[in-house]
């Protein structure tokens, strides 16, 4: 195999692990996140339905509380 052959194939073989790993991150559904004032992600379906996870807070330094 020549260089330019060996070149070819890594660059078409790196194109079609890109091309794959786009078509998987396109495809995932958009999860709406601080959506109806929340800082979290409301559970739609479910048992836990209408319940908010994942609460971003921040403890700061300077915070007396």
């Amino acid at each position: 195999m020549g260089r330019f052959d060996h070149l070819h194939k890594q660059f078409r073989e790196q194109r079609m692990k890109e091309r794959a790993i786009n078509s998987l991150r396109s495809s995932r559904p958009v999860v709406e996140v601080n959506g109806s004032g929340t800082s979290g992600y409301r559970i739609k379906e479910g048992p836990n339905k209408d319940k908010v996870t994942g609460h971003v807070s921040i403890v700061h330094k300077n915070s007396k509380i």
